[in-house]
Formats: structure tokens, sequence, C-alpha cells
């Protein structure tokens, strides 16, 4: 189940741990249950500190190292090696088409590459050389690009912009990881020489911040953004309500963020997002080619929303707000009418934030719903968000109802989860309902590696680097056509993460390789081989600040 802590899978002891400055630190904070009650500690205070990287400068991070043509992640679809490389110098320019779509991914170029190189490098549309981004018709669908290197510079093409801002990942990731650092380093900076051809597998390569059982603020979740957009990601998906606390400005139901939203797990304070704060999120990630997906849970993981308004409860009474990690408690009222003038304010006024297609429902663990409840629910919701433009996504436990035409089902299921339920997902899938595949014992971030993490949760088992990159969406669910597969997402749950350096601490090295899943093709996955270009990952999180796990499946440079 997802998100539950089981008493097995506590760990005893009252502290939380947070990262700090790159050590633990024992934060002693309870956590509570509905009754008061000492919630057991979910993180280890034993000796772990050693397997924090923190975010701190490495010799190899600061050298000239030169990536072979195609040694990056996502794997490319096509690499030809060969031929002279191109050094950027301090004569170097970034020439791009007239349009405001190349001069932003080349002003995004630029102020990437000055802090580190020193140069001006100007964007221009004139000149000859250098480093050119140019859109033009040919075989690159929506997000797949060309780069050429040789001694006269290096060209990026693409038929959409989103596809020269990925090739522009390519070339940060062909240059040495110094390149990310924020002050001037010595280089050199030099590109391979050859051709990269370019295309992803699959359309959607997500990743999920819950920021409902922890909020983080915006400038954490832009941070977040920016670490998705180096490895090609192109969907964000923000779980902004649950149990613990609702998390976006309703203006028609005002107290669901400023009573909803005042709380998280352990009893912190929680906070919301203005409509101002959602918009400057959606804008950041659209700057970086991703769009945001928001979800609404339920009917559901709805204490949150059910506290703040006494009416959306069948006995018109609401509950206290709650703050700890229990689920499938709560629900909606399905008879109520209320309900769906309520579901019907929150799909408008959120969708008119966002300018993406999709609008998650969820519908996971909805154990205080009946099952002929749940269903009438769906068939009432399912039309609201299709009435105000959006495809529906829910977790895969809307296939147990009749998914909307076009409607999109996130599976969280297990390797060994009952035949009986990945039939009833398979059947919508060959139905036509698309799929987005998010085993919980694969790609769940908030998983610990292993039992000495001291992040993290284990209800779905321990999820080591190697086992979450090493398994194939195309074939996972048994009797699901592949053309049902739409891609991948990656979900962190945040029951146990606070801050950043949590998030990066769960998500790298992990994180990638689910990037790899999603856009290289079937025949370059592997694992020997994705290990080595893994481990040439370090420096530059390093060089990012990012703190990181040093997976001990992984061949990292020495420190």
């Amino acid at each position: 189940m997802r998100g539950i802590v089981s008493p097995v899978s506590r760990e005893s002891g009252p502290y939380l741990l947070e990262l700090q400055e790159g050590t633990f630190v024992r934060q002693h904070r309870k956590l509570h249950h509905r009754a008061p009650r000492l919630l057991a500690s979910l993180l280890l205070v034993t000796a772990v500190g050693a397997s924090l990287t923190a975010a701190a400068p490495a010799t190899a991070a600061g050298s000239g190292t030169r990536a072979a043509l195609g040694d990056v992640i996502p794997a490319p679809a096509s690499v030809d090696p060969g031929g002279s490389p191109y050094r950027i110098t301090e004569r170097t320019r970034i020439r791009v088409d007239d349009s405001r779509e190349a001069r932003g991914v080349g002003g995004y170029l630029a102020d990437v590459l000055r802090p580190s190189t020193g140069y001006r490098l100007p964007v221009t549309t004139h000149g000859d050389g250098g480093i050119r981004l140019r859109l033009a018709k040919g075989p690159y669908g929506d997000e797949g690009y060309r780069l050429d290197s040789g001694r006269s510079g290096v060209t990026i093409t693409a038929a959409r912009p989103a596809g020269l801002f990925h090739g522009v990942q390519t070339l940060r990731q062909l240059l040495p990881a110094a390149v990310e650092r924020d002050s001037v380093q010595p280089g050199p900076w030099v590109v391979a020489g050859g051709t990269i051809k370019d295309t992803p597998r699959y359309g959607w390569r997500g990743a999920m911040l819950d920021v409902s059982r922890h909020f983080f603020r915006v400038e954490e979740v832009k941070r977040y953004i920016d670490q998705l957009a180096l490895y090609k990601f192109n969907k964000l998906h923000l779980h902004l309500s649950d149990d613990q606390g609702w998390r976006i400005a309703v203006d028609s139901w005002p107290r669901l963020a400023t009573y909803g939203g005042s709380t998280e797990v352990g009893g912190g304070p929680g906070g919301y997002y203005t409509k101002a704060d959602y918009k400057e999120i959606v804008r950041y990630a659209g700057s970086r080619h991703l769009e945001v997906v928001p979800e609404i849970d339920m009917p559901g993981h709805t204490n949150a929303a059910l506290a703040s308004y006494a009416e959306l409860n069948c006995d018109g009474v609401a509950p206290p707000l709650y703050t700890g990690t229990q689920v499938g408690f709560s629900s909606l009222c399905v008879p109520k009418e209320i309900t769906y003038d309520f579901v019907d304010d929150v799909v408008r006024e959120i969708a008119a934030l966002t300018p993406g297609r999709h609008l998650h429902i969820g519908g996971d663990e909805a154990h205080s719903t009946s099952h002929e409840d749940y269903v009438k629910f769906m068939d009432r919701v399912q039309p609201v968000v299709a009435k105000y433009g959006k495809t529906v996504v829910g977790w895969h436990q809307l296939t147990g109802a009749t998914p909307a035409k076009g409607a999109i089902a996130q599976y969280w299921g297990l390797d060994g989860t009952g035949a009986a339920e990945k039939e009833q997902v398979a059947a919508a899938a060959r139905n036509g309902t698309g799929l987005v595949l998010s085993p919980a014992d694969r790609v769940y971030l908030d998983m610990k590696y292993d039992a000495q993490t001291p992040l993290g949760l284990s209800w779905a088992g321990y999820v080591d680097v190697r086992r979450s990159y090493d398994w194939d969406p195309g074939a996972y669910l048994p009797g699901a056509p592949a053309s049902a597969v739409k891609g991948v997402e990656a979900p962190l749950w945040s029951e146990t993460l606070e801050n950043s350096r949590h998030i990066e601490y769960m998500a790298f090295p992990r994180l990638p390789g689910v990037a790899e899943l999603g856009w290289s093709p079937r025949a370059a996955h592997g694992w020997d081989g994705y290990k080595q270009r893994l481990a040439a990952q370090g420096p530059r999180w390093e060089a990012l600040g990012i703190g990181y796990y040093r997976a001990p499946q992984v061949p990292w440079p020495a420190e």
C-alpha cells in the first residue's frame, strides 16, 4: 500500500534526523497520530553519517576530463563518434534562430556556462561557428534533437524548442563536471567530435513530489525542477493534497489552504502555495520544458479537506487535523451533492492555473469508500475534469471503476502484486486506458536503499540502485499491450523528508536511471555500462551542490 508505515517497517526511537551541512543532526520531534501517542521514529540514529556524500568540492569535479561522445544519461538513441573535437573559448558565441524560443534556450545555456568558464558567450543571431541552436524540420519529433560536434563548432538541431533544450542537456554532460560550478574554473572545455541523433522512447517521463506530507517551498521545488531538467524529464507531478495538508489556494474554498494547509507530518507549520506561487512553479517548469501535473487526491486521502469544511463529511462533523502517517481512513461523502460542487470548484480553479493537458485525481487507498460509492464518485468526477479541458490521470485503482476515454492509470503496484489486480489494470489498458508505470519496489524514491538508510520507508522493500534501473517498462505488466505504456514516473513521498537535502539524498543516484528507462531505447539499457556512466555523474552532482548516496554498487571516482 502506498504511504503506509506499518509497525513492521518502523524503526524504534523518538528522533528524526535532518541532513545539515553534510551531517546528521538529531532533532527531537514527536510524531502524532489522531490519538495522542508517540509514533516510533521513521529514521535510524545509528552510525550512518558516512553513507551521505555532502555537496563539497571534489578534485574530479574540477578536472578537465573529457567525456566520450554518448557517455551521458539518458543514453542517446544513436551515437556516431569521430572527427575533431570542439573547444569552447573566450571567442565562442551561442548562435540562435531569431525566435523567442531559441533565444530562451540560448540564454539558458549561457547562464549555465558563463560562471564556470568566465567567458562572455554572447547569444546572437549572427556570425559563424561556435555553438549553434537551430530549429528546423526533421525526424526529431517534439522532443528529439541532433547534435553535431566538430572543429568549427557544435550544432544542435531540433524541430521544437523542447528538443533544443534536451540537446543542451546532452551538451552539458559532454563537458567536464566543473562546468556546473558557480565560479571560474580552469577548463579546458572540450566537446568530443561526432554526431548524436536522439529521440525519446516514451512521451511521459515524470517525477512526482509529495508536498502534502511535508511542505516544500517554491525555491525547493524549483531546485528539483532544475535537477529533473538535466536528465530530460518532462513531467512534474505535484501531490498537492492529502490527509496531512492541503497545499494550493482555492478562492471558493479558502479554508482548504489556510486551515487544511496549516500542518504536516509531525505537527510542523505546513504551508501552501498561493495562486501566484503555483503560477511561478508552472512558469519555471515550463521554462525547463516540464509540464506540471497537479494532483488532488480523492475520494480518500482527504482529511485536510474534511477538517476544513464540516459539510464535506457525511455526519457534518469536521475531524481534527491529522499529522500522522497512516492511510485509508478518510473519504469525501459520496452521496452528498455538495461534494461535487466542491470537486467542480477545485478542478475549475486548478485547471485555470495549469496550462498542461493533465489533471491527476488520485483515487488510491480509498479504503473507507465502498466499491459501489467509489464507482459512483469516479463516474461523477471524471466528466468534471473533461469539462475544464483536462485529461484524467489517476492511480491504478481507477481501473476498478470505468476510466474515462483517454484516461491514464498510474500503476504503483509491486512485482509481487496479485495477478487479479494486475489483470484488472491490463484489461483497462487493452480497452484504451494509457499506463504510466511507477512500480513501488522499483521507482519509489522514498524507499530505503538498504536497512541502514537513515531516511525513507521500506514497506515495498529495499530499492537499491540496480533494482531501480534493471527492468523494462514495455514488458513489465503481463497482458498489457506495449502500446498502452505512455512512460514512467518516479514518485517521492515525503513522510520522512523535510528539505532539499533529504530529497536529493533519496533521489540521487536512482533518479537518472528512471530517466534512462523513459528516454533511451530498450537496446541501450544495460547495467554494466550504465553504472560506469552513473559513476561519472558523481563529480557533476558535487559541482552542483547535490548531496547524494554513494551506492556501493556504483564504481564512484575516488574522493
